[in-house]
């Protein structure tokens, strides 16, 4: 989902056409490899990676004020499962289930926690710095996401088949860049690489591996283990730190 960078797009256009420059795209492919998730290994499903463009020199275009994302919590789970955004964007929480939801995240990413909610109701949460954020609920242990936050206009989700495009990028130096929850840092950092764009570039086949990566289980918002799970009808065990 990258519907908050495309309103960046058409100023982008048009600080190109003043300056007489043409604008290029880039497109490539990503193939996810050493996986145990069965999506991949059965079904080929090279979706959920996030790659983004930085300039080498100078600084990107500025972000337009109040841009709202929304990550839907549906069906006891968070959707999209990662939401890429650029800074100072804000977030929404919809609860479009029929039973209380209670979003936090603890990382350093962003440290929040909006409470406890009910069905029907939203919360709003900002995003003013960049950084991986992973959020959870305090109520499911099931239920997990990831927010990546940007200081970049030009990010894209790849499809099911790996493929991301960027349109209508300026001519320069990148840095293209890459994140995937089950993929270790060090794996990700190795794949960074500098691409020029002049018009229509198509990049080689990226693979990033899943070696290495270990889930490591998360504990509620007072770092305790998760006690028993409401029912569905909304009767809610005693939570205490």
């Amino acid at each position: 989902m990258t519907w908050p960078s495309h309103t960046f797009f058409s100023s982008l256009l048009g600080l190109v056409a003043a300056t007489g420059l043409v604008a290029g795209s880039v497109s490539g492919k990503v193939e996810l490899r050493d996986s145990q998730d069965a999506a991949v290994r059965k079904h080929m499903d090279f979706s959920g990676v996030v790659v983004w463009l930085e300039p080498v020199t100078g600084s990107p275009p500025p972000a337009r004020p109040g841009v709202v994302a929304r990550m839907v919590q549906k069906n006891k789970t968070f959707t999209p499962h990662v939401l890429p955004i650029r800074v100072g964007t804000s977030v929404d929480f919809p609860n479009f289930d029929p039973i209380f939801h209670n979003a936090f995240s603890n990382y350093n990413g962003k440290t929040f926690d909006v409470g406890l909610y009910p069905p029907g109701t939203s919360q709003r949460v900002p995003f003013p710095r960049p950084g991986i954020v992973r959020v959870f609920c305090n109520i499911h242990a099931n239920m997990s996401a990831v927010i990546v936050v940007l200081n970049t206009p030009y990010f894209e989700t790849t499809q099911k088949n790996g493929s991301y495009q960027f349109p209508d990028v300026p001519p320069g130096e990148y840095f293209l860049r890459f994140f995937h929850e089950r993929a270790t840092q060090a794996t990700l950092d190795a794949l960074t690489r500098k691409v020029t764009v002049e018009g229509s570039i198509t990049l080689p086949a990226v693979g990033i591996s899943e070696s290495g990566y270990i889930v490591i289980p998360h504990h509620n918002k007072y770092g305790q283990e998760y006690g028993p799970a409401p029912d569905d009808d909304g009767v809610y065990p005693a939570v205490r730190k």
